[in-house]
């Protein structure tokens, strides 16, 4: 919708808010549900502690959000095409204060499983909503600020979240106060926000799931698969159960440090979207499948060594890796798809990547206790390394399947 739509839409509202800003309040909005799906990480190890959970507890705790948002993601991720973007903003930000509500006073594993899974279908909800809102206010630049909203929000729901853990009082709180606080102004704000999309029939209807990979798309979407699935397995291990890591390996117990190491994966991954958005999807592949096994190998030789430097190196790595390699991803399948079988194959890889979010991380967190958490983890980086270097060869050896002319 252009910026003459949006004000005849609007006529009557007392305050107009231009395209730009409603840009920039779809895009700190997507950061804060980002940040707050961040933010309970590094609480995790003091979950554990304060009410005697397992790490395979602990990774349940942890996939309850993923496939709530999931949930999501299939049943109402396409809605605001059909009732509008501000409904669905407007519940998916109650929610979203929801869940900080059951966080404030969870003390036991079914309030914190609990409020994991309000979250998860609150940022499945905005995850699209916001992204279309940002497209229907700056195309040009829309498709970057989507990739970088949620490399962000994850960084910094992480490290804010660290920091009040480790320097503020009431820490399994204060960090929930803050974001209820920022969710209830930001429904505040949305009163001023135009309506960016027009109502129209079928809400009903799209809330069936509909997941659907074009022919055309299959061959290359079968190549990076293996690469997709590492990078976010990756981010699955570090957003589970890396704090804990840290501390075993390291000795180091702030949990402003493990933050710092978990918020150093998206804040690289950001970095990377912002370095490669010039490159073609194969140079942005073939950088950053590399980069990502040499970060996980050189991560793993930390924790082997006990060295917090070299672990923050080959995370940094990684990260990059990841951000590159995602960005690539998505260049080199969805300009495949024509413009009306995109939702559906976004909604498989987006399926893909959660499950490979989600699955592995929860296989680590019930098999450390019998193996160790350091063996488990020697385990996981190995087989992400395989993986990535499964789609590297792949790639090498029929680099024509590649879109390298198109960009998405």
């Amino acid at each position: 919708m252009n910026t003459a739509s949006l004000k005849t839409a609007n006529k009557t509202s007392r305050f107009q808010l231009s395209p730009h800003a409603m840009a920039l309040y779809a895009v700190l909005t997507a950061i804060t549900f980002s940040a707050s799906g961040g933010a309970p990480t590094p609480l995790y190890r003091h979950y554990q502690e304060a009410l005697g959970l397992t790490p395979g507890m602990l990774t349940v705790i942890f996939a309850a959000y993923v496939i709530s948002l999931l949930i999501a993601l299939l049943t109402v991720g396409s809605l605001s095409d059909y009732v509008g973007r501000r409904p669905v903003i407007f519940a998916a930000l109650l929610l979203n204060a929801a869940a900080m509500v059951v966080f404030i006073d969870a003390d036991s594993a079914a309030l914190l499983t609990t409020a994991r899974v309000i979250q998860g279908f609150a940022n499945g909800a905005a995850l699209t909503t916001l992204g279309a809102t940002i497209l229907d206010t700056n195309r040009t630049q829309g498709p970057l600020l989507n990739s970088i909203t949620a490399f962000i929000g994850l960084a910094v729901g992480v490290l804010g979240s660290s920091a009040l853990v480790a320097f503020a009082p009431a820490p399994t709180q204060l960090i929930y106060v803050v974001l209820l606080t920022l969710s209830l102004i930001e429904v505040v704000l949305l009163l001023q926000m135009p309506e960016t999309a027009a109502r129209k029939p079928g809400a009903l209807a799209s809330l069936r799931p509909v997941v659907r990979v074009p022919q055309q798309a299959r061959l290359m979407l079968a190549q990076v698969t293996p690469v997709n699935v590492a990078a976010w397995a990756l981010g699955g291990f570090y957003f589970s159960l890396m704090p804990s890591l840290i501390r075993i390996a390291t000795g180091l117990t702030s949990p402003f440090v493990g933050g710092a190491i978990v918020a150093a994966l998206p804040f690289a991954g950001t970095l990377a979207v912002l370095a490669m958005r010039r490159q073609r999807a194969s140079r942005m592949l073939g950088i950053g499948t590399p980069a990502l096994v040499v970060g996980v190998v050189v991560t793993l030789l930390g924790v082997h060594e006990h060295l917090f430097p070299l672990i923050l190196l080959g995370t940094m790595v990684a990260g990059f890796g990841f951000g590159s390699a995602f960005s690539g991803i998505v260049r080199a399948v969805m300009p495949l798809a024509a413009a009306n079988e995109r939702a559906g194959l976004l909604s498989a890889f987006y399926i893909e990547s959660y499950l490979a979010f989600s699955l592995p991380a929860i296989a680590i967190g019930l098999f450390s206790p019998m193996l160790g958490l350091s063996l488990s983890t020697y385990i996981y980086g190995t087989v992400i390394v395989l993986l990535a270097l499964t789609s590297l060869i792949v790639l090498r050896i029929a680099p024509m399947a590649l879109p390298v002319t198109r960009r998405f």
